[in-house]
């Protein structure tokens, strides 16, 4: 089934939320206190502060970390970890190059052994440090793959995958199969609308593709960790809320599609739209006109 919305009295959470940071608020919303290590399953879990979705595995013989957040953040979370084990870091992946899931790497220097990521989710790190003039603030991956990629470590075995461009060019999915928990990062925003990064190579109709590809290759209990969430929805969920994403996309591509047959400009189509159409609850006012651009785009090269 897939994720419901939680239900908020006005009188609760939600009235108070302007007097929270708003990654405490969306912690507690989804019953997540922020900066809490919470355990999904077999040794593997999910932390929240600031930024995308951390993923972890801890066991006696092997640590994993998946994405990084920021520098403050990532320090929060090493103190986190050294509570429950005197490990380093064995491998950390970064789902793909965007500051709020790489820029933590730094915090890590010296206290993990491997980095890894997709070929093009290195390139674009150094690409936009370099642009920013803070490479130094930056640990790059040590290793990366093109297509597929596999390590044992302790008790769970983690394989990458990359099914081509979608939120980014570099988007990798992780699947921890013991556990089995995939790791999706930006691939999934579940009901808020996405960030889709046109200059770092993002492509809807491929991501409306690769997410019925993750659906077909993972078995129908894998459990889910996305992103991002929308007010009120979970960053772990099901198959079902990625077909969901993927009709939002679908959504999306035919709506803009339309009002380009109708003669409307890409001007005139931001100005008008708030929400997609029969897709409202996509919520997100903040990366709309992204959606809407890069849409317009992509039908238009088509």
């Amino acid at each position: 089934m897939s994720t419901r919305r939680t239900f908020l009295k006005q009188g609760g959470l939600l009235a108070g939320a302007s007097l929270l940071p708003m990654h405490h608020i969306m912690a507690e919303v989804m019953g997540i206190e922020a900066g809490e290590m919470k355990p999904l399953r077999r040794n593997v879990g999910i932390y929240m502060e600031r930024g995308g979705t951390i993923g972890w595995m801890i066991d006696k013989e092997g640590v994993i970390v998946i994405d990084t957040q920021f520098p403050d953040q990532a320090k929060n979370l090493i103190g986190k970890i050294k509570e429950k084990t005197d490990r380093q870091v064995d491998l950390l992946i970064n789902t793909h190059h965007h500051g709020d899931h790489s820029g933590g790497n730094i915090a890590f220097k010296g206290f993990v052994k491997q980095i890894v990521a997709h070929t093009n989710s290195k390139f674009h790190q150094e690409r936009v440090a370099k642009e920013r003039g803070t490479l130094e603030k930056n640990l790059l991956p040590d290793t990366t793959y093109d297509t597929n990629w596999s390590k044992k470590i302790g008790g769970e075995t983690v394989s990458l995958h990359y099914f081509g461009a979608g939120h980014t060019s570099g988007d990798t999915l992780i699947h921890l199969e013991n556990a089995n928990v995939v790791h999706m990062g930006d691939l999934m925003f579940n009901h808020r609308m996405p960030n889709i990064d046109a200059v770092a190579g993002a492509s809807i109709k491929n991501w409306i593709k690769l997410l019925k590809q993750a659906r077909r290759t993972f078995d129908k209990d894998t459990l889910y960790i996305f992103g991002h969430a929308g007010q009120g929805f979970e960053v772990t969920g099901s198959a079902a809320d990625l077909k969901e994403m993927e009709i939002y996309l679908k959504k999306l591509l035919k709506y803009v599609k339309k009002e380009q047959k109708k003669g409307t400009s890409l001007e005139q189509l931001k100005e008008k739209t708030e929400l997609i159409p029969k897709a409202e609850d996509w919520q997100g006012g903040r990366f709309k006109n992204v959606n809407l651009q890069v849409a317009w785009d992509e039908l238009k090269q088509a």
